[in-house]
């Protein structure tokens, strides 16, 4: 009934609109039930309430307003809040009317009574509904169970696909220069449709994703503010960035300036996208990504360039201030230096009154009271000698810490079984020196085990170790080959860094 529609919901390419100043939307539904409807529109990945329609009779539904609606797509919403359908407003689409019938065939009976271009584009709807349709019963009917049958429907997916950028080719060339072809054009998959065969005799893989790439933004205007006023344009940036773009943090940063610097700057789309892509880099869980980040808050926020991105101007300072926070440990940097206390020494620290102490002005008094002696305890973490180092952070009390020290110790002592010249600089970040200890004796931790018991590094800024277990692995010149990973990707990273190394020497 108002079922969500999620291959393409939209309508409308008008003739000359009759107002010339407003919009009038009038659309029937015949034995629509709600007594109340809303005008929504698309931007980029937000869908946003327009106008509001709270007096339906027979099934007519009225949107007017004093001034034109922007170019974008826009849908008409239930009472229930799920879409009936889409449909388009451009300058020659103000004054509008469509009729359809409440049911499972309203896309069906979709028709303009102001426009043949709606209706042919209706048409097109109808044909990509019906053509999946067709093929998810196919689908069902076939009951794959081998490999064969896979096949099979692998073959079928590809015959749809080719049918439907046909179908979406010969609509853009019918509506070329239209709103709404540029709309189909920002959906359609620009493939090589024959493309040559590689030395097995299969189709040259590598051939056709070079020709998808370099097409991929094909006809695409970064400067129509009407081009992120509908459901595919924030996918389609996705897509690129995260199935297209080699997925490195320095590739990342060039693709992202240069779909920024595509756009008008300072207008609504280059400030969402700042926004969006400043946010989306920042709380990746992707390692290294943070550094695509960090290049964001350098080049726009710190120079004002993102400037009315946000309504208070205090979200760009905290953003600049996280970006500076996390530059210096991306994945590619020299690890920050730590001079921690080896826990053996914790019992002189405690002598000496470091764990008693409760303010800095109490910490520098007795670090310069007992300088001599503090340097023969420190542990420096650029002092370790390793082609790798594993640097954890972690605290006795932690529950998770709990079950993953124990298999970093399995995987250190395999990696020493396998003449790996690696080592372990473990930080506890806490200050209880007996508890530390206490745990590394139990659990037999031939690591090199630290912790700040001279308060000197605050290593959860430093290394912003905001909960734990963290783990970082340095190479032999402490620069960060990977930052927050698992125990269980320790092996395979250090294998992969290694044949890295083989490959450049």
């Amino acid at each position: 009934m108002t079922k969500k529609l999620y291959l393409l919901l939209f309508c409308s390419i008008g003739l000359l609109s009759s107002a010339q100043n407003g919009y009038d939307i009038s659309i029937t539904i015949k034995n629509c039930p709600d007594t109340l409807a809303y005008l929504t529109f698309y931007q980029y990945d937000k869908t946003l309430i327009k106008d509001t329609c709270t007096t339906i009779k027979n099934g007519k539904i009225i949107f007017k307003g004093k001034s034109k609606l922007d170019k974008g797509i826009y849908s008409l919403v239930s009472q229930q809040k799920s879409i009936y359908f889409d449909f388009f407003i451009d300058e020659t689409t103000q004054n509008l009317q469509i009729d359809t019938e409440y049911g499972p065939e309203l896309i069906k009976k979709l028709n303009s009574t102001t426009s043949k271009k709606q209706n042919d584009f209706f048409e097109y709807i109808k044909y990509i509904n019906n053509e999946g349709a067709d093929f998810q019963i196919w689908k069902q009917n076939l009951n794959a169970k081998t490999k064969k049958d896979s096949l099979q429907i692998f073959e079928k997916q590809k015959q749809f696909e080719l049918k439907i950028q046909s179908k979406e080719e010969d609509f853009i060339t019918l509506n070329k220069g239209s709103y709404i072809a540029d709309v189909i054009n920002l959906k359609m998959e620009k493939t090589l449709k024959n493309p040559p065969k590689a030395s097995n005799g299969r189709a040259d893989s590598i051939v056709a994703f070079n020709y998808y790439k370099k097409h991929f933004w094909d006809d695409v205007n970064f400067k129509d503010e009407g081009i992120y006023k509908n459901p595919f344009f924030h996918i389609k940036i996705k897509k690129y960035l995260e199935n297209v773009v080699y997925p490195h943090p320095d590739t990342l940063i060039v693709e992202v300036d240069k779909i920024i610097n595509q756009t008008t700057p300072g207008s609504l789309l280059n400030k969402l996208l700042i926004g969006n892509l400043t946010y989306s880099y920042e709380s990746s869980k992707k390692m290294g990504f943070d550094k695509v980040f960090v290049h964001l808050s350098d080049k726009y926020f710190k120079t004002g360039k993102a400037k009315g991105i946000y309504n208070d101007d205090s979200v760009i300072d905290k953003i600049i201030k996280r970006a500076d926070k996390l530059k210096p440990i991306t994945v590619g940097a020299i690890a920050p230096d730590l001079s921690m206390i080896d826990v053996k020494n914790g019992p002189k620290m405690k002598q000496l009154g470091f764990e008693k102490a409760n303010t800095s002005e109490e910490v520098t008094k007795l670090f310069y009271d007992n300088t001599t002696e503090l340097n023969k305890m420190f542990v420096k973490l650029h002092d370790v000698k390793a082609s790798y180092t594993i640097l954890i952070f972690w605290d006795v009390d932690c529950g998770h810490c709990q079950k993953e020290i124990p298999v970093l110790l399995d995987v250190y002592h395999d990696l020493v079984k396998e003449k790996k010249d690696v080592k372990v600089y473990s930080v506890y970040t806490m200050f209880d020196s007996e508890k530390y200890q206490k745990y590394i004796d139990e659990h037999k931790l031939d690591f090199i085990n630290v912790y700040d018991a001279s308060h000197l590094n605050n290593v959860i800024e430093k290394y912003d170790v905001y909960s734990t277990p963290v783990i970082y692995i340095l190479d032999k010149d402490k620069r960060i080959k990977a930052k927050r990973i698992g125990v269980e990707q320790i092996k395979p990273l250090l294998t992969a860094l290694e044949n890295e190394a083989k490959s450049k020497s």
